[in-house]
């Protein structure tokens, strides 16, 4: 079921950004720079890692991974909200509840210097609560798609979790991170964020 699903993504974000990607070339990602990305992030309350993201014709796409510890009630203002931006989330281990909605509570603008606007997502806000959400419990293997637009918080994690996280940007509001630039990132421990 899953490598369908996986399959699936695959072709329709290559269907949607081959015609207009000239003479790209593909990316490719070894799994030791995603654990040593992983390894980095182990242990912080929450730690978001860009990885990589790249121009692919009509959008950009950028492939991230994110840790999150163990969280017993929501804090004030996590509703995180992308105007521009979707994500998939693909759990890698851990478990959690998230919940989605569009009907944002007392939803605030990010300010355009928040490391989240300027380096992951581009323009967004944080809310209150959302209204009338839908609830996703969350276990390894499972993924979840969150169009631009849409609020998303989670209420619990119970140890921690970690995902792989596709982010779809077709306005190209969110810097571009090559190899170089991802190893660079890696050899400064994050620092330069």
């Amino acid at each position: 079921m899953m490598k369908t699903f996986l399959g699936l993504l695959f072709l329709g974000v290559m269907a949607y950004a081959q015609p207009t990607c000239n003479k790209c070339s593909g990316t490719y990602v070894s799994n030791q720079e995603i654990q040593a990305y992983l390894k980095r992030v182990e242990g912080q309350a929450v730690a978001d890692q860009q990885v990589r993201a790249l121009d692919v014709g009509k959008t950009d796409v950028a492939i991230g991974l994110v840790y999150r510890g163990k969280l017993t009630a929501p804090k004030n203002q996590s509703v995180a909200e992308h105007d521009k931006v979707s994500e998939v989330y693909h759990i890698i281990d851990g478990t959690a509840t998230l919940m989605t909605g569009s009907d944002i509570v007392d939803l605030k603008p990010r300010p355009a210097d928040d490391r989240a606007v300027r380096l992951l997502n581009g323009p967004g806000g944080n809310g209150a609560s959302i209204n009338n959400g839908k609830t996703f419990n969350l276990k390894a293997g499972d993924v979840v798609v969150i169009p631009a637009g849409v609020g998303h918080l989670f209420t619990r994690i119970d140890d921690h979790i970690r995902y792989l996280m596709i982010r779809l940007d077709p306005d190209k509001v969110a810097p571009l991170k090559d190899e170089a630039a991802a190893k660079a990132d890696l050899a400064s421990g994050g620092k330069d964020n």
